[in-house]
């Protein structure tokens, strides 16, 4: 079990770790906002397992669902003001969230290191590399105590073995699961899968 809370070094933002807490909480209703703590929890266990960065880690997992509460609007205004991917605009906010929780990380919380900003890009459909923190955030999310669904129970036992297992289980499963229900599938969902199923 990992050591908490850390604290954060001042390197990657000014705010400390109780600041971005709050102005998440503040954003997000209760369910949500325990999600995101359990995130953060989990995301450290795997960074102090793996060695990967825990403070980047501690941060984009505070940060990966900042905007997943926004209205739809505000999400569509910002993914064309930031010239984010146009292709978004045929998808809906569950794939949105993520760029533009980037976006808010980088004007709201002055998060400026691009794996933090990447790790918050890439939470939902993964990328074709990931680096450490990357994966952290992405497994963490799947994986995180709350998460309850048919083959929870495997992907936290690879995960103590090796996190691209767990990241090839999640992908795999994703376009699956839209499959299934005949959904749309963002492109660059399919460009991690190309890249992570033959591994």
């Amino acid at each position: 079990m990992t050591k908490q809370p850390i604290e954060y070094t001042g390197k990657y933002t000014s705010l400390t770790r109780e600041d971005i807490i709050e102005e998440v909480r503040a954003r997000l209703s209760k369910k949500r906002f325990e999600h995101v703590l359990r995130v953060e929890l989990t995301a450290l266990e795997l960074a102090e397992k793996y060695d990967i960065d825990r403070e980047k880690s501690s941060i984009a997992a505070l940060l990966h669902d900042v905007a997943k509460e926004e209205p739809d609007s505000e999400m569509r205004d910002l993914v064309i003001s930031e010239n984010l991917d146009l292709d978004l605009l045929q998808f809906g906010s569950q794939i949105w969230h993520a760029p533009v929780g980037a976006v808010q990380a980088r004007r709201d919380f002055e998060i400026t290191d691009e794996e933090i900003l990447t790790a918050i890009t890439y939470h939902t459909v993964g990328a074709p590399e990931m680096t450490g923190v990357e994966k952290v955030v992405f497994v963490a999310d799947y994986i995180e105590p709350g998460r309850d669904f048919d083959g929870v129970k495997k992907a936290r036992k690879l995960a103590e073995k090796s996190l691209d297992k767990v990241i090839k289980l999640k992908i795999r499963d994703t376009i699956v699961d839209l499959i299934e229900r005949k959904k749309k599938i963002y492109p660059k969902a399919i460009d991690s899968y190309n890249a992570w199923i033959p591994k």
